[in-house]
Parts: structure tokens; C-alpha cells; sequence
């Protein structure tokens, strides 16, 4: 069983290690902006920090249930694939806002534009899973038969 799921764990654990770094970035600028816990705001350096990990973690659910569900339901090795990519997209996301608020905007753009992908894949998936299973239309293998 693990075998049949080992690309999408790795990306989960890639991921998970992803925001790791991202809180222990609020951490550090916590310590160099002098900002003591449960504060949330002081200088802007540490605001875009701070929110860009929060922003992060807002879509962290929907990204991890979206991969698996898109690499279960509809192919494993290509949801592996969109989740790097998410992630690639994460941190640029994350250093862009970092950097200046601006500057986040192309991060966000295809961190957004990967998961609409995903989620299109998994309800594709599911929803030839559940006519297969249900109403024994087999979409998937029509698909696949040549004209």
C-alpha cells in the first residue's frame, strides 16, 4: 500500500518541512525586529513575514488534500509533479512577500492557478471513480480505446 502512495508522501513531507522553514523565518525575525510573542505586528519587515507564513498556512489544507486526492483519483505521478511545482511557487511567494508586498503577486498567481489545476484532476478522478464504481460507466477506459 505505501508503494502506491510513495511520490505523494514525499511531497507531504516535503511540504510539511516547507513550512518548518517558513515559522522558523518568523522566529528569526521575530529576534531581529525585537517583536515578543503574541504580538503580530511592529515593523514591516517583520508584517510581510509574518503573513506570508500565515498565508501559507491558509492554503496548506487545501493544497495537502487536493494532491492527494488528485493523486489517488486521477494519476499519482502528475499531482506529484503540480505539487513541486506548488511548492517552488510557495517559496517564491514566501521570499517575494518577504522582500516586498508587491513582489509576492507571481507566487500567488501560480501557487493559485496549480491548485485550481489539481482540484480539476481530483473531482475528474473522483467523478469517473464514482461512475465506474456506481452507475458502471467506465469513462476512463472509453477514454482510453483508440477511434
Amino acid at each position: 500500500m505505501a508503494g502506491d502512495s510513495i511520490l505523494l508522501a514525499a511531497v507531504s513531507l516535503l511540504s510539511a518541512c516547507q513550512q518548518t522553514y517558513f515559522a522558523l523565518q518568523v522566529g528569526q525575525a521575530r529576534l531581529k525586529y525585537k517583536i515578543a510573542p503574541p504580538a503580530v505586528s511592529g515593523s514591516p519587515e517583520f508584517e510581510r513575514i509574518f503573513r506570508a507564513h500565515q498565508n501559507s498556512l491558509e492554503l496548506y489544507s487545501i493544497f495537502i488534500v487536493i494532491l492527494w486526492m488528485a493523486g489517488w483519483y486521477f494519476n499519482q505521478v502528475f499531482a506529484t509533479c503540480l505539487g513541486l511545482m506548488y511548492l517552488y511557487a510557495r517559496h517564491k511567494y514566501f521570499w517575494g512577500y518577504a522582500e516586498a508586498a508587491d513582489k509576492r503577486i507571481a507566487g500567488f498567481k501560480l501557487s493559485l492557478g496549480i491548485l485550481a489545476l489539481m482540484t480539476v484532476l481530483a473531482i475528474l478522478g473522483v467523478a469517473s471513480g464514482f461512475l465506474d464504481e456506481y452507475l458502471d460507466l467506465h469513462v476512463a477506459k472509453k477514454l482510453r480505446q483508440p477511434f
